[in-house]
């Protein structure tokens, strides 16, 4: 049997590829424009921000190296490239998969720190050590990505037959304590690291709105600003984890119970979802976001005006009007606010 041959309908084959198609289109978009927003703000863009502008490139890089491929190869109804392209597709989602899971729990760990030290100018997170971070997430997934290669674990096709990842089905002899130590280590321990520091900043903001509350006190801005920036990074976070989640079930579902199979389209569902988390968080942002909304809006003035100078002129003079608005409410910030450290991803969550 041919194992990179579809074992879907052609009909869901088609299906399968437009969905794909989609999630390519509105990832690349969504990420490219966090990222050019993100540039815009360079000269204003904090350290912590960093690990946000770090997280839109994993996705990015997922939704550019691995839908095209897997769309077209759907739109085929059996797998491109064989062998080759196979490990190639696997390698790449497990690294690009495994640096986003990284990233989101570093994300968290300096979230926390930020927030439980934000009256102290002092505990601010350098860039140095944002860099640094960043250069460990990537080294991290890449070491993992690497080890199937190098013979301790092993990529192969999905069981629909149209996708490449970890061969789970076939590592439950060879690969076991591969497949154990990765989940506890790239999704188990993660989850909980972020579970823990969101719970820990959620417990700290209730305390201090009920002793404002109960002190008759206003609540200070600085805490509203967290307040809304741990709604942010909390549903960033849970929708990963919600997308992987089913994935790793039925992956687990297949070491453990290999001689009772799914059907295809029971583990083609799961394989879906995950790939939809690229897609996410722009959406988040522009939501939740008053600054991200602001800015997108902003560019796509742009795009619609078009290069007339007179136009051009306005909104040049219209920039430097925002730039000296946004500058002195930054001024006023820092002196009433203490304005500390914004969260991970200011750059494009930061409250207007």
């Amino acid at each position: 049997m041919d194992i990179y041959s579809s074992k879907l309908s052609p009909v869901l084959d088609i299906g399968v590829g437009v969905f794909l198609f989609v999630i390519a289109g509105l990832s690349i978009a969504g990420n490219v424009l966090v990222l050019v927003v993100a540039y815009r703000r360079s000269s204003r863009v904090k350290a912590p921000e960093m690990l946000s502008i770090n997280l839109a490139v994993t996705d990015l890089g997922a939704a550019i190296s691995m839908y095209p491929l897997a769309a077209v190869s759907a739109w085929n109804h059996r797998w491109l490239g064989g062998d080759g392209t196979c490990v190639y597709y696997g390698l790449v989602g497990f690294f690009f998969g495994t640096a986003s899971i990284m990233n989101l729990t570093v994300m968290a760990v300096v979230r926390f720190v930020v927030s439980v030290n934000y009256l102290s100018p002092r505990e601010q997170i350098s860039r140095r050590a944002v860099k640094i971070l960043c250069a460990w997430i990537w080294l991290y997934a890449l070491t993992w990505a690497l080890f199937p290669i190098i013979g301790w674990g092993k990529y192969g096709p999905e069981p629909f037959g149209l996708s490449c990842s970890l061969a789970w089905q076939w590592m439950k002899d060879d690969g076991f304590s591969f497949i154990i130590i990765i989940m506890c280590f790239n999704l188990a321990f993660p989850s909980l690291i972020i579970v823990a520091c969101y719970f820990g900043i959620s417990l700290k903001l209730y305390c201090t709105y009920r002793n404002c509350i109960q002190e008759g006190l206003q609540i200070p801005n600085i805490v509203k600003m967290n307040r809304r920036l741990l709604i942010i990074a909390i549903l960033i976070s849970a929708g990963f984890i919600i997308s992987w989640t089913p994935y790793g079930m039925v992956s687990l579902w297949y070491v453990l119970r290999t001689s009772d199979p799914l059907p295809p389209e029971v583990t083609l569902l799961p394989c879906l979802f995950a790939k939809s988390a690229t897609v996410y968080n722009p959406l988040i942002y522009y939501t939740f976001s008053k600054r991200f909304k602001r800015e997108v809006r902003h560019l796509g003035t742009l795009c619609c005006i078009g290069s007339s100078p007179s136009q051009a002129a306005v909104n040049k003079n219209g920039d430097s009007l925002v730039s000296q608005h946004h500058n002195q409410a930054t001024v006023i910030g820092n002196t009433q606010l203490l304005d500390m450290n914004y969260c991970p991803g200011d750059a494009n969550h930061a409250p207007g």
